[in-house]
């Protein structure tokens, strides 16, 4: 495994395959950070809508 490791390193072809994987984890962490923020206001405009229905009286 750390042979592995050591020629990756030294490899260009290991540094574009980081380089994609760090390029991938910030595109994902920002799709989960922008998804929660929108979650957040979701809730929010559905909690409204909820507090302004008016109950149905039988």
């Amino acid at each position: 495994m750390l042979h592995f490791l050591t020629l990756l390193a030294r490899s260009k072809r290991g540094a574009t395959a980081i380089e994609y994987g760090l390029i991938v984890a910030l595109i994902g962490i920002t799709i989960i950070v922008s998804m929660s923020s929108m979650a957040s206001k979701t809730i929010g405009m559905w909690d409204f809508v909820e507090e302004k229905i008016v109950p149905k009286e039988e």
